[in-house]
């Protein structure tokens, strides 16, 4: 793999056209090299490992079996059916990474149905076997208080410096190129210990939660001195309350109306909402999603003016997320207007059709030897990236990234 060289610390984030100018994705050679690939089967699948075992990763690992079950179907869900040649098919899940004594020890078929896990799409039975095992990680801050009866972690006798030694040698034998993270929202330390593991072991890192990696000035410039690809934070669901929620308020400020306050709320039933009830654990989970919001509007909300967040665990919802938006402003001859929209999504599904796209771009970096955050990528996929774009532009840029244009 080609590595580009590092470039020195900026002092501040780089802009796109910077970030294109650091990589050399203009040089000769490269573009040569992905003229090669474009529009090419990949040779060999794409090896990757997870962390945290939990619904999402089940919602994914489930999704791809269904459409493997379904060849006559059509594949719904996907923003891209392939990516320079990377279909998600091409997917092979290697290793697992998680800290509950009903996960720990088993083949990952066997650990995505374990309580408290919900997703049922494919049936147990049906789930062919693999050969990749679920690994014990180190618990950190990664079991909140609210769902410690229903994680119950596994009672270590090892030492977090041991699970980092095996972890990586585990990486290294399984031959995972890009590692995932699924870790409950307010993982601030167990994200920085697996965003480590990547850099030692040269793994590309996609970051799904709002523990600041990618967008963090200094993490950042580690992934890309190392010359290892991350793309992050806080996946940005399908058609998931933020995204619908950004779109119309972007909406409203690109024609001309000005918005005065507006509010969106998020009720669901599985453990990351019970996760979420401990409030100390929302910190960046807030900054998250109202920046995701704030940056698309032409004049920013006073912070009384605004709320975004997650509300409350509601146990019969299940995986099923409640969201409820509301907009208010003014408009023509400064007339009020409001709107409220309610939307009721498969949080899970909502995830899944975002990530397979992000694990084939995190390779495809690695293909092109970029490291660091990868702007484009995580524009597109991400609540929190390094640069916020709007949705047409990140789709735009990212697809430039692909095509090596």
């Amino acid at each position: 793999m080609r590595r580009v060289p590092a470039a020195k610390k900026p002092e501040r984030r780089p802009c796109l056209e910077e970030y294109n100018a650091q990589t050399n994705r203009g040089s000769a050679r490269l573009k040569t090299f992905k003229r090669f690939w474009a529009g090419r089967s990949n040779m060999g699948g794409i090896k990757v490992g997870l962390v945290g075992i939990g619904n999402c990763f089940s919602g994914l690992i489930q999704g791809i079996e269904y459409y493997k079950k379904n060849p006559s179907q059509e594949v719904t869900g996907i923003i891209h059916k392939e990516l320079r040649g990377y279909g998600i098919h091409d997917i092979e899940f290697v290793c697992g990474f998680d800290v509950g004594e009903s996960k720990v020890g088993k083949s990952m078929n066997d650990a995505i149905y374990a309580e408290p896990n919900m997703v049922n799409w494919v049936d147990h039975g049906d789930m062919p076997k693999t050969p990749a095992m679920v690994h014990e990680g180190p618990a950190l801050d990664g079991v909140g208080l609210w769902v410690e009866n229903r994680v119950k972690p596994i009672k270590s006798s090892k030492t977090d410096d041991e699970l980092a030694a095996e972890a990586k040698k585990i990486i290294q034998d399984t031959g995972a190129e890009v590692l995932v993270s699924y870790l409950p929202v307010g993982s601030d330390r167990a994200t920085r210990f697996w965003a480590q593991i990547c850099l030692d072991t040269g793994t590309a890192f996609v970051n799904c939660i709002p523990s600041f990696i990618a967008s963090d000035a200094e993490w950042g410039q580690k992934f890309a001195d190392a010359g290892v690809p991350v793309i992050g934070d806080d996946i940005k669901g399908q058609v998931g309350a933020t995204i619908v929620h950004r779109t119309l308020a972007r909406l409203c400020s690109d024609r001309g109306t000005k918005i005065e306050r507006t509010y969106q709320i998020n009720v669901g039933g599985n453990t990351d909402f019970l996760n979420m009830k401990e409030q100390e654990r929302l910190v960046s989970k807030r900054i998250s999603k109202t920046e995701s919001v704030q940056s698309q509007l032409k004049e920013r909300l006073d912070d009384d003016r605004i709320y975004v967040g997650p509300s409350d665990f509601i146990p019969f919802l299940g995986n099923t997320k409640l969201m409820f938006m509301r907009i208010e402003g003014r408009q023509w001859a400064n007339i009020p207007y409001n709107m409220e929209v309610r939307l009721d999504v498969d949080d899970k599904a909502n995830s899944a059709g975002i990530v397979v796209d992000a694990i084939r771009l995190a390779r495809i970096a690695r293909d092109d030897g970029v490291g660091g955050p990868i702007i484009p990528a995580s524009a597109y996929l991400m609540k929190h990236p390094p640069e916020q774009m709007s949705d047409p532009q990140a789709k735009a840029a990212c697809e430039k990234f692909v095509s090596g244009a």
